[in-house]
């Protein structure tokens, strides 16, 4: 099945994507993918599309990944009403019961007022 996504082709904090027609089940790397079609910039939120084989693709059956469709939505490429995205949270992971070590020597408390005082009378 073909889709149509992004993939990642910006430097490290500087996010640029192109906007790729490939199958569902590679991951996008290494540049490995049907055709491209364009790109989009979210800093800037600059954005390229090939509208007519965009077009082409979604004729022949490919799926746009939600972020490509609110992409194109809002482009005016294509009618509907944007997909709202849900970003799936991690589950929290169990408290882990760590064995309670025996407690080392206390410290010293310090000494009182009166025993200060004391102390020093005696001396």
């Amino acid at each position: 099945m073909l889709v149509i996504r992004l993939f990642r082709v910006g430097k490290k904090n500087q996010p640029v994507f192109k906007i790729v027609v490939t199958e569902k089940s590679r991951p996008p790397r290494a540049g490995v993918f049907v055709e491209d079609l364009g790109f989009y910039n979210p800093l800037t939120k600059e954005r390229t599309f090939n509208e007519e084989r965009l077009k082409h693709w979604l004729k022949m059956g490919a799926l746009p990944s939600d972020t490509v469709y609110n992409l194109l939505v809002s482009a005016k490429v294509i009618t509907g009403e944007k997909r709202k995205i849900t970003l799936k949270k991690p589950e929290p992971k169990p408290e882990s019961k760590a064995p309670v070590s025996a407690p080392s020597a206390a410290p010293a408390e310090p000494a009182s007022e009166p025993e200060l005082t004391k102390k020093k009378d005696e001396l």
